[in-house]
Order: structure tokens, then C-alpha cells, then sequence
């Protein structure tokens, strides 16, 4: 049987409170949904699925740990959610300023270990914010980190997932306000499984 090693990276949105201690707990959001929908579209096909999202974390922090929480596993295919805290925390108590240019930077260098140190396919999630009070501004300034996001998926990725793109679409006809997320960024149930579905259709070709 076909053996594949898939981990998933990121932040708060991608760690979902897994349970740390178990780089196989998938925590409770998008990536749990994902690997039940892959592990049933692929059922012949053994596939190891890996969480090291961590919340909080921002592009410079992942390429810190990339090494142990990814590059030494080899995996077969590894996914990047990742960059809104970035820009979230030129906001926070503490203003961390991070610059669009230092983000492309963090990114890319990502990307380039990747591609020298595996052999795996790359998967780019873009960051998004959606539809609640008092995110305007950050909204605002990921409008110019998207681009940096495309232009690198372009470069280095196999697979682009444009969820900023996607939920704008989905949000035109969702049942209610905040269907997606309370606070704009972390997704709910349906926002998970609104990832989910797009991850699991965007890498079908991959496994």
C-alpha cells in the first residue's frame, strides 16, 4: 500500500488545540476534517497526517521550528497557513511590527528550505479575515500581504488554496453573519469544514 506522510502547518487556525504532546492529534479544526475527508477519498492509499500548527505564531517563529517540525520528517506533502498574525499583531499590546517586505522575506525562506531540503509537495492556504466588528484595519493591511502570498504560491507551491477568495464568495450567500467565525479570523465548526472540503478537492491530484 502507498505510504504518504502529510503535515500541516500554521497557526491558531491550523493548531485548533491539538494536543501537542501528539503531533498525530489533529486538534478539532480544519486539519481533523481534511484528514477524514482525504482518508475517504483515498482509502487505498496509507496516510499519515501530522498537526504542527502553533497559535500565536508568526512567519518568523515557523521558520524557527521548521527544521523539527517539518524538514526532519520528510514529509510527502506539507501545507502553509500562515501570515495573519503578522499582520494581527501590529496590533496588539505588544506592536509587533512586522513589514509586507519581512514577511515576504520569513516566507520565502520557508519555501526555499522546503524545496531544498524535501522532496514535498507544497501547499500555500492564503490568511483571510471575515466578517466581524473591528477587523477593518486588518483587513486593510492583508490586502497587501495577499499579493506577496500569491506571487511566492506561484513560485514555489503545487497547490494554492485562495481562501480569502473563497470565503468572500461563500459569505455572499451564508445563512447568517458570522456563519464562518466570531471574530473574523478563527474559524467555527462551519468554517472548518469550509476549509476542509477545499483542502481535501485542491490536493486530490497530489496523493
Amino acid at each position: 500500500m502507498k505510504h504518504i506522510r502529510l503535515i500541516f502547518q500554521g497557526d491558531s487556525i491550523t493548531d485548533a488545540g491539538r494536543d501537542r504532546r501528539n503531533y498525530h492529534n489533529l486538534g478539532e479544526g480544519y486539519p481533523k476534517f481534511a484528514a477524514e475527508l482525504i482518508r475517504e477519498a483515498h482509502a487505498d492509499t496509507d496516510i499519515e497526517f501530522m498537526n504542527f500548527g502553533i497559535s500565536g505564531n508568526r512567519t518568523c517563529e515557523l521558520f524557527d521550528r521548521l527544521y523539527p517540525d517539518g524538514i526532519a520528517f520528510q514529509p510527502d506533502i506539507i501545507s502553509f497557513l500562515i501570515g495573519i498574525n503578522d499582520v494581527w499583531h501590529r496590533y496588539s499590546q505588544n506592536k509587533i511590527m512586522t513589514t509586507d517586505e519581512q514577511i515576504a522575506l520569513n516566507y520565502r525562506e520557508i519555501l526555499k528550505r522546503i524545496k531544498r531540503e524535501t522532496n514535498a509537495k507544497i501547499v500555500i492556504l492564503s490568511p483571510y479575515v471575515l466578517d466581524a466588528e473591528g477587523t477593518s484595519h486588518i483587513r486593510d493591511d492583508l490586502s497587501t500581504v495577499l499579493p506577496i502570498i500569491r506571487e511566492l504560491a506561484a513560485e514555489y507551491a503545487d497547490v494554492y488554496i485562495p481562501l480569502d477568495e473563497l470565503f468572500d464568495e461563500a459569505m455572499k450567500t451564508q445563512p447568517r453573519e458570522k456563519f464562518y467565525s466570531n471574530d473574523g479570523v478563527h474559524p467555527n465548526e462551519n468554517g472548518a469544514r469550509f476549509i476542509a472540503e477545499h483542502y481535501a478537492r485542491a490536493i486530490k491530484d497530489l496523493i
